[in-house]
């Protein structure tokens, strides 16, 4: 005999006693399903981490409306490289580079390349002061919620600038335009292949 069994004789199930539950309680039940939906939203956020910024392949899409009012769609401009530069008022990169961004569009935008300026958690007044300061004639706007470069291209900072090709397909990633013929040298070959 097994000290089941002897507890079992001693014991014996009477109308009294309760039937012992099998299963699960519904709490049970709820605090699995929540502990299994935590993990899944952390390796999720986990695994989004580690993607980084496209850095090939098709350019995520887009619409922006600029400082100017204008929407722009980046799949709406496919057959032209588009510069995309996401940058803000408070970052002290974005300052050295802006003056450089400028002088590519004016010697670039009569071969029908687009730059494009997306401003980062800045304040729209501060964008518009850095623009003129720096005397920014390429469309820009604001990134509202973040979803263009937190989402999308998944930035880690500012400045951060994707050429975008004619098929729609990213070209080139740089973090920072160091000089001109850092970005002059990509536009160019698009060009010629274009």
């Amino acid at each position: 005999m097994t000290d089941l069994d002897i507890l079992n004789e001693l014991e014996p199930e009477s109308a009294e006693t309760p039937a012992r539950r099998r299963g699960l309680s519904l709490a049970s039940i709820v605090l699995m399903v929540g502990v299994v939906a935590a993990v899944v939203v952390v390796g999720i956020a986990l695994a989004r981490q580690q993607q980084g910024q496209p850095t090939a392949g098709p350019a995520p899409d887009f619409t922006v409306t600029t400082f100017d009012g204008d929407t722009i769609r980046l799949s709406d401009l496919r057959g032209r490289p588009v510069v995309v530069n996401f940058w803000a008022s408070w970052c002290p990169p974005c300052r050295e580079e802006a003056p450089r961004f400028q002088a590519l569009w004016e010697r670039y935008r009569d071969a029908g390349v687009l730059f494009l300026g997306i401003t980062y958690v800045d304040n729209d007044a501060d964008s518009l002061a850095f623009m003129d300061e720096f005397g920014i004639t390429y469309p820009n706007g604001p990134d509202v919620g973040t979803f263009i470069s937190k989402e999308q291209y998944l930035i880690t900072g500012v400045p951060e600038t994707f050429i975008i090709d004619q098929d729609g397909n990213i070209a080139e990633f740089f973090l920072y335009l160091e000089d001109e013929a850092q970005l002059s040298t990509t536009l160019d070959r698009l060009l010629q292949a274009g």
